[in-house]
């Protein structure tokens, strides 16, 4: 054989076993590891249980790897740093002691996520670092009724699957003070309920960067029918993978 052909086919055969090298199917990403807490010391709602297993069981479907608990020494350095992000999932009242807030600052600092769930706005008030975390505080509500949330922002992905305009029950929270220096992702229309406090300008969902961390809140899922809404589901579930950094 022509010492040239000889040195074209080996060319070609080299090239070949790059490109199905190349073609190899990638390594597996590595899983999301959560923390849903759901503490409390003061109201304690109906959809902890259900909702906490109805977030397990979705998370699951997705890689997302999720440890349930109440227990507040959970908060330790050496504890802590296996998970991506913690998910304050319905916590009430001051439900860490001193030492623990030292923990759970250090570990957002560390660059790892915070989630909120409705009533995570109704917990710490007298931590305010965790106020900033959490976005805003929870102050009133009126009862349980439908309402209009507004996406406001179409790219993210914990919004981006959701209408323009979601038509929803839920208990709807007016905050305290309107969340400053965070991103925006729903607003409620005042118009379509009886009881809004903040008028055009009323955040429900939002997220943000501190001190090296990341969080996200969402003051929906009052209701227990919220954790068999697949378009809540995975408001939330986006929201953690957001929150993660994965």
């Amino acid at each position: 054989m022509n010492p040239l052909k000889k040195i074209c086919i080996a060319a070609l055969l080299l090239t070949s076993l790059i490109s199905c090298k190349k073609g190899d199917a990638p390594p597996k990403a590595t899983p999301v590891n959560v923390l849903i807490y759901s503490k409390t010391k003061a109201y304690r709602h109906e959809c902890i249980e259900p909702g906490s297993k109805a977030l397990q069981s979705y998370f699951s479907k997705y890689g997302i790897v999720t440890t349930i608990t109440e227990d507040s020494s959970v908060f330790t350095a050496s504890k802590l740093k296996d998970y991506d992000a913690v998910m304050f999932f319905q916590t009430t009242g001051n439900v860490l002691d001193s030492t623990q807030q030292v923990v759970f600052e250090n570990y957002i600092k560390s660059g790892k996520g915070f989630v909120g769930v409705h009533a995570a706005s109704d917990t710490e008030y007298d931590w305010p670092w965790y106020g900033r975390l959490v976005g805003a505080y929870f102050s009133s509500h009126p009862d349980i009724q439908p309402a209009a949330l507004i996406k406001v922002d179409t790219s993210h992905l914990s919004c981006k699957h959701l209408p323009e305009r979601w038509t929803r029950t839920d208990e709807w929270y007016n905050f305290k003070q309107a969340p400053t220096g965070v991103n925006v992702l729903l607003t409620i229309d005042e118009a379509t309920y009886k009881g809004g406090e903040k008028g055009s300008n009323h955040p429900m969902s939002w997220y943000q960067t501190l001190d090296g961390g990341r969080s996200f809140y969402t003051a929906l899922g009052h209701t227990v029918e919220s954790y068999r809404d697949t378009l809540f589901l995975e408001h939330v579930r986006q929201g953690v993978v957001w929150a993660s950094g994965k």
